[in-house]
């Protein structure tokens, strides 16, 4: 196995701060729906709200440990840098495959929020195909 050195764990340190973008634009769209949520569920109280809700409460939480994954991988690829910086190699791998591995969590995450969302999306759709068969 080759050395570590302090190039490695600074090469994720883009891809990890796009990653962590884009998870923040998603929390920002969801905190915009959920508020337009509420408002219309004020306004009608609709059982059709209430699951859009628990759905976005889904997908919210799962973007929430996105986000908490990346940033520790982003943590842990400093302290790698910094155990590399002194010396310590043995334990800036083991740090280092801990930051991968967090990331790999995250990314799988993304997935599976992703699919809930294409889900949650083909139910409008298919609301709106049957509302144009009915014309």
């Amino acid at each position: 196995m080759e050395e570590l050195t302090l190039t490695t764990p600074a090469l994720l340190f883009s891809a990890i701060s796009l990653i962590m973008l884009a998870y923040t634009n998603r929390f920002l769209a969801y905190a915009a729906v959920i508020r337009n949520l509420k408002d219309k569920y004020l306004e009608k109280m609709d059982d059709s709200l209430i699951e859009q809700i628990k759905n976005l409460r889904l997908r919210l939480n799962l973007t929430r440990y996105m986000q908490i994954f990346g940033i520790t991988s982003l943590l842990l690829c400093v302290l790698t840098m910094f155990l590399i910086y002194v010396d310590f190699h043995v334990l800036a791998v083991w740090v280092f495959g801990a930051a991968l591995l967090l990331l790999i969590l995250s990314l799988a995450l993304l997935i599976k929020e992703i699919q809930i969302s294409i889900y949650a999306l083909s139910l409008h759709l298919r609301d709106i195909e049957e509302h144009l068969k009915e014309k």
